[in-house]
């Protein structure tokens, strides 16, 4: 670490939406280790709202995932202006979290006093070598499902003599009050007026949702008691045409908000639920984020990696020797049977114990 004082970072993570809400602790850890430092962001623009009104997030950046499909000279423009933005800010560190190439050329253009990136994992001798001189430090990842993704981050930090503690850690996710308003209307239009069960059945990956019959049988089991059910799910055409399966399947209907919420609105539905059930997904994450009690089913994916992160939860998995294994279900059928060994029974019990747990 420099001897100066760190004024302006900026964090750069171009991937998915849960893995940017993951980064939360990178952004608490900086502010608290030097005060009245000011935190920017880099992500892809659809997934600026897992950062945007964060505490410790001074500024969003974003790059378009379609930036390349521009013509050449478009294409051009939107970096310049990037660019010229990022150079404004004049950072003192960059903190990149990924191999991409996005950050190892931005940290040349920018050059800040310090920069720390993850080992690279590309292939040949030269792009080794130009991965390593594009930046200060490097850190190793450790891969194989033995490190939470949380922490794999925050070994970015501690690799210049950054130290988290359990004050820093926490994931935050603000749905904000027009996403809280908007989620109470249709709440209401939906008749749901008092505590609900929010089940997220899906995610971006089909091959990680729980079988279709196997949901429809545990929500039968809420509503036959009288609990209130929501559902909520991406609008991608295959996530809404698994719920519409599962719907047609239900022995009494449940309010359903599939495909109708932006992120914050999700968020805020989430943090307004006794509990949520889903499967590796990004509502996990901000179940997580937003300290609402969460069961999570794991079935390809690892849950030491990507489990639930400091949140009331139960995780359920089969002791299957060849999980995780990251495949779209077992010989690419898309139908994985670690998780069709799942029961509802199993899944009922662990939601009544956490339940029971947290008072809610």
């Amino acid at each position: 670490m420099p001897d100066a004082p760190i004024r302006r970072a900026l964090v750069i993570k171009l991937r998915h939406h849960g893995d940017v809400l993951l980064t939360g602790p990178v952004f608490s850890t900086l502010a608290a280790a030097h005060p009245g430092i000011e935190v920017d962001a880099l992500v892809y623009h659809d997934t600026r709202d897992m950062l945007t009104l964060h505490p410790h997030v001074a500024q969003v950046h974003t790059i378009g995932r379609n930036w390349r499909e521009l013509g050449w000279l478009a294409q051009a423009r939107a970096y310049l202006g990037l660019y010229r933005t990022l150079k404004a800010r004049d950072y003192d560190l960059i903190v990149h979290l990924t191999d991409h190439w996005h950050g190892a050329r931005f940290t040349r253009l920018l050059k800040p006093r310090l920069s720390v990136a993850p080992q690279s994992r590309k292939n040949g001798k030269r792009a080794q070598k130009l991965w390593q001189r594009s930046f200060g430090a490097l850190y190793p990842l450790v891969g194989g499902n033995r490190r939470h993704t949380v922490d794999l981050h925050l070994d970015a930090l501690r690799r210049i003599g950054i130290r988290p503690d359990e004050t820093t850690t926490a994931l935050h996710f603000v749905p904000g009050e027009d996403a809280e308003h908007t989620i109470a209307g249709k709440l209401a239009q939906a008749g749901v007026n008092g505590r609900y069960l929010l089940i997220h059945p899906t995610s971006r990956w089909l091959f990680k949702a729980w079988p279709v019959a196997r949901m429809a049988a545990l929500i039968d089991a809420l509503t036959e008691r009288g609990d209130t059910v929501v559902l909520s799910a991406a609008p991608s055409p295959n996530e809404m045409a698994w719920v519409a399966e599962l719907t047609s399947q239900l022995a009494r209907p449940v309010a359903n908000l599939s495909g109708q919420l932006s992120l914050k609105e999700l968020g805020a539905l989430i943090a307004g639920a006794r509990a949520l059930v889903g499967v590796d997904s990004v509502p996990m994450h901000l179940a997580a984020a937003v300290q609402t009690p969460v069961v999570a089913l794991f079935g390809p994916s690892g849950e030491i990696e990507w489990g639930p992160w400091r949140v009331p939860q139960r995780v359920i998995a089969t002791p299957y020797t060849c999980r995780p294994c990251g495949q779209n279900g077992c010989g690419g059928s898309g139908i994985s049977d670690c998780l069709v060994a799942i029961t509802p029974e199993r899944v009922l019990m662990a939601l009544d114990e956490l339940l029971a747990e947290t008072g809610r």
